[in-house]
């Protein structure tokens, strides 16, 4: 019973970690799309955004 118990800690662990891991990189790929995209209409529209999450944009 208590190995059972250790192991379904440590997958619920993993499974936290792994959500984590995504949505930190599922954030920042959002940030640098909208930072570093070219096109002046994304900028535009992010531009009040990022300066108020003091995201240098210029």
């Amino acid at each position: 019973m208590t190995t059972s118990t250790l192991t379904l800690a440590g997958t619920r662990t993993n499974e936290r970690l792994g959500a984590v891991l995504v949505a930190a990189m599922l954030g920042l790929g959002l940030v640098f799309m909208a930072g570093f995209a070219p096109s002046m209409a994304l900028h535009n529209a992010a531009h009040d955004f990022r300066h108020a999450q003091n995201f240098p944009c210029h």
